[in-house]
């Protein structure tokens, strides 16, 4: 039996996911949505539907407001798949995803990429010992179990998610030792330069003078323009330690959250051999769009994060600006409807988009990660330290996927997400060129792991489809 060909197949339930099923079940498209989680809401409204009001308090209205929009597209008639891994999509807009242990595949007419983001990683001295995690998955837990610390927290990195995150935990009744910040009073200046951006985006801007003002008044420490950051201990962190102002800090800390921002998630683009570029401001890969979301394959549209990093709000409406074109092109919407609804979106995202370029200034990821030093391992799976990529480099590697061939670099469970654009930029750095030319990975299927038995088994997914 064939599987229904669905006008769009959405990969993923964020915001972006979410608002672009939205619209393009509101006019008349068969609509499929894909999600690695148990619930819909992406990374930023994790488990929303499930949060008791104690949670709620702790994770504040920008968190909450999510639960409209999950209410919203679990009402509409997009066909949602939960537990959904997908594995492989090809450029004919066919997806193959694991679902309850079986192998599946569904076609559509266009496919969106609505994949968000990951944590850039911190390769730091010490950030592969236990106690060491990311600030998101600090942040996971609380969304998902209600985790908190039961010991010292130190909040280590550069990204507003620092400030949320101590926030979070104080009103949880969790004390943070002290928020490291890499970013530094230059940054500051630089970020002066968008005075226009600062005026048009001012909502967001005061909500992040909101978290420093509360770290201030309560008396967080909060070290600015820290440098040479590494982690103490053996078989467990024990503090972090950094430099700042010539002088050597040292604060002890049993659990240590450390984040450089956020990248897009570009591996399905990336298998699909889409089009990228480097983008400078945000020191990472970005799939090539137009001003719909349009990639360089007719039919593959990426929105929110996973495109360039914008934020939730940015991301409900390129979520919607995808569905229009998708609905467009299918003439299944009237020239004035568009036109309108276009201008609103346009109008939405211009706003939701003004503080960015400030926000890329004012926490660029540090030197010392992208460039680590010698001893620090870059890749984790395969244990590859950054005196190996130099020396590779020294032997003639000239990009990546030459890494492989020298050590197994990138080629572990996670794929390169933890170490591709740590290898990019280190061997950019020793060749004395830029990112452009170095390149990244060539990411292959499976994304993710699939046994034999559940690829030979392989069916095409079956739903009936109401009538518009």
């Amino acid at each position: 039996m064939d599987a229904e060909c669905y006008d769009l197949v959405i990969i993923g339930a964020g915001p972006a996911g979410m608002a672009a099923a939205i619209e393009a079940c509101s006019h008349g498209l068969r609509v499929a949505v894909l999600d690695e989680q148990a619930s819909p809401g992406g990374q930023i409204y994790r488990n929303v539907l499930h949060t008791d009001a104690q949670r709620a308090a702790i994770l504040g209205p920008d968190y909450m407001a999510g639960q409209a929009l999950v209410d919203a597209f679990l009402a509409s008639p997009a066909h949602y798949i939960a537990e959904a891994a997908v594995w492989q999509v090809s450029a004919e807009k066919a997806v193959h995803f694991l679902n309850k242990g079986e192998a599946k595949v569904i076609q559509g007419r266009a496919l969106l990429l609505a994949t968000g983001a990951y944590e850039r990683p911190t390769p730091i001295p010490g950030w592969t010992l236990p106690g060491v995690m990311t600030a998101g998955a600090g942040q996971i837990l609380l969304k998902s179990a209600a985790l908190l610390p039961n010991g010292p927290v130190v909040l280590a990195g550069c990204g507003p998610l620092l400030y949320l995150l101590a926030v979070q935990y104080l009103q949880a009744g969790i004390r943070p030792a002290a928020v490291v910040d890499t970013s530094g009073y230059s940054d500051l200046l630089r970020g002066a330069a968008h005075l226009p951006g600062i005026l048009r985006g001012w909502r967001d801007l005061g909500k992040g003078l909101d978290l420093l003002g509360t770290l201030r008044r309560l008396q967080i420490p909060h070290y600015r323009a820290a440098r040479d950051l590494y982690i103490e201990g053996e078989s467990q962190a024990r503090a972090l330690c950094f430099t700042r102002n010539g002088h050597l800090h040292r604060v002890p800390a049993t659990l240590i959250l450390l984040h450089q921002g956020v990248v897009p998630n570009t591996q399905i683009s990336s298998a699909l051999r889409l089009d990228h570029d480097w983008d400078k401001a945000q020191h990472c890969w970005t799939a090539r769009r137009n001003r719909w979301g349009e990639t360089s394959l007719a039919g593959v549209f990426i929105a929110g994060d996973g495109s360039r990093i914008g934020g939730a709000l940015a991301a409900q409406q390129q979520g919607r600006l995808a569905a229009l074109a998708i609905a467009r092109q299918t003439d299944s919407i009237e020239p004035q409807q568009w036109t309108e609804r276009e201008r609103d979106c346009r109008k939405r995202l211009a706003r939701h988009l003004a503080l960015r370029p400030l926000l890329d200034s004012l926490y660029p990821p540090s030197p010392q990660c992208r460039a680590p030093n010698d001893d620090v391992i870059i890749c984790r799976c395969e244990e590859v330290r950054a005196k190996d990529i130099r020396a590779m480099v020294a032997l003639g590697c000239l990009g990546p996927n030459q890494t492989k061939a020298f050590s197994r670099c990138g080629m572990g469970p996670c794929q390169g997400r933890m170490c591709g654009l740590s290898v990019t930029e280190l061997i950019a750095s020793e060749r004395r060129v830029t990112p452009e030319h170095v390149g990244y990975y060539r990411i292959r299927p499976p994304l993710k792991p699939i046994t034999l038995a559940q690829l030979a088994s392989e069916t095409p997914h079956t739903h009936r489809l109401e009538a518009p």
